[in-house]
């Protein structure tokens, strides 16, 4: 992938780096070589990146040229609004807090140069803001007001380094450079970049570190070039061509924010940042799926003013759910008005509304993945010994799970796939794994997950790699259809 350090004057760029080349904003702009030019990365290090200007046109036409800018016109504007700055570093008010306790003032500005401060002792706040703020060059302001607050943002012109600085940033530079998968010889394919981002530490993934190994194996065939990740590398999002989540996800969490914006990249995301919202509230998903007359268990959204008429119109047993629940946890079973009142205090001290539902006991639970509208798997999940759920969280020490079950689709019960798809699709095209109840002839849709589990052994057993081949399809027409589309403007 070859690297552009895009600057206003490159005579005045004092840094030799090996393996980037160095151009001026003008030539960049205006020079056919570059615009024809194809896979480039191109740090934006322009002296000003208000509207309109040099810096601003270049992230821009990279942008159009299908080259990847650091920044992005999405940064740029992120970084003018601190609504957005508040928002976007909502979560690191702890780590503020704590890397700026030793300052005597009531302001600091901190520099940032490729992720990094002269001073280690804030590498991990400069590393988060980078992540964030994918830009090369930053300097962050603080104030003080009962606590540390981000009060602005923006990029360090290449003039302004402070002569001291200068070592520490040629030698942040090499090194940022140097490590980074761009700077690393390609294998000679024309395939896409492809980013799975997955926690190798979380206990209950969506699919394991064998499977995802296994999906890498397999998307390599298939001419794609993949990288893990993790959330620390939130600013590599657009080096990316698409972007595949095998993480748990939820609206208030680094995957939703990598999902927003691999979508402001112009990068496939699934799952994409509308379905992870729609998914990830149970709430939304009863009112949805009622509105549209799909079957599913009698359901009422419980706040704390209406639980009298739940008791009497559901009666007990019944199911509790906490609105953002995953993996059958934040699911309680009711048997009577006093766990009906402790367990429903316990979720609404959390959430204003949350899920009571019909308690509707079978041997199993059929789930349905689907992926581009498309069924993709089919899947019988049998409840855990003893137990109401598919998994038993009550059980000491190992988590205790029911058996499973993966039939070809097209052996599937009929109903089963059609009810599902037609939940789905409610919801848009990504990969999503609809859970449903069979009674007698009738089918209900219990929820539906916008980040289903995928394992070797379980979900492919039926079909076998061709699961993963279909997956990786389906990002290979999403991708070639945005360069297509970009091909024409």
């Amino acid at each position: 992938m070859p690297i552009l350090i895009v600057v206003n004057y490159p005579k005045r760029w004092k840094f030799d780096i090996t393996g980037v080349d160095v151009v001026s904003a003008k030539d960049y702009l205006t020079n056919h070589d570059y615009s024809d030019m194809r896979g480039v990365k191109v740090f934006n290090l322009c002296r000003s990146y208000r509207y309109q200007s040099l810096g601003y046109y270049v992230s821009l036409l990279a942008a159009a040229r299908g080259h990847k800018a650091i920044p992005s016109v999405t940064t740029i504007q992120e970084m003018k609004s601190q609504e957005v700055i508040r928002i976007i570093t909502e979560d690191l008010d702890d780590l503020i807090q704590k890397s700026l306790s030793h300052i005597q003032s009531n302001e600091f500005t901190l520099s940032i140069y490729f992720g990094k401060n002269i001073a280690r002792h804030y590498d991990r706040l400069c590393l988060q803001l980078f992540n964030l703020f994918q830009a090369p060059m930053l300097r962050a302001h603080f104030v003080y007001n009962k606590k540390w607050q981000l009060q602005n943002i923006g990029p360090i012109p290449n003039s302004e380094i402070p002569e001291e600085h200068m070592p520490y940033v040629e030698e942040f530079a090499k090194k940022y450079f140097a490590n980074r998968r761009f700077s690393v010889p390609r294998r000679d394919v024309s395939g896409y970049d492809l980013a799975i981002l997955y926690n190798p530490n979380e206990k209950e993934p969506p699919s394991s570190v064998k499977t995802i190994n296994h999906m890498v194996k397999i998307a390599e065939k298939m001419d794609f070039n993949v990288e893990l990740i993790t959330k620390d590398d939130y600013s590599k999002i657009a080096e990316f061509d698409a972007l595949f989540i095998r993480e748990t996800t939820a609206v208030n969490h680094h995957t939703y924010r990598f999902a927003l914006r691999a979508e402001a990249e112009g990068v496939v995301a699934i799952d994409d940042s509308r379905s992870i919202v729609r998914c990830t509230n149970k709430v939304y998903l009863a009112e949805l799926l009622d509105h549209h007359g799909v079957p599913i268990p009698k359901t009422v959204i419980l706040h704390r003013d209406n639980r009298d008429a739940v008791i009497n119109d559901l009666g007990f047993p019944c199911v509790l759910k906490q609105p953002d629940s995953s993996f059958s946890q934040g699911v309680v079973k009711a048997n009577n008005i006093d766990e009906f009142i402790e367990e429903s205090d316990k979720l609404l001290d959390k959430s204003e509304l949350i899920i009571a539902q019909q308690f509707q006991p079978t041997a199993f639970d059929w789930r349905v993945g689907i992926l581009d509208r498309q069924p993709l798997f089919v899947c019988k999940y049998y409840m855990a010994d003893n137990h109401w759920q598919i998994i038993n969280w009550q059980k000491k020490g190992m988590r205790k799970y029911g058996m499973s079950e993966t039939i070809a689709v097209e052996n599937a019960p009929e109903k089963v796939v059609k009810t599902a798809l037609r939940a789905a699709n409610l919801i848009g095209d990504g990969l999503y794994g609809v859970d449903l109840k069979q009674v007698g002839a009738k089918c209900y849709v219990i929820e539906i997950n916008d980040n289903p589990n995928i394992d070797v052994g379980i979900e492919d057993k039926a079909i076998g790699d061709e699961l993963y081949r279909r997956t990786i399809n389906v990002f290979h027409k999403r991708i070639h259809s945005i360069k297509e589309g970009n091909s024409k403007k």
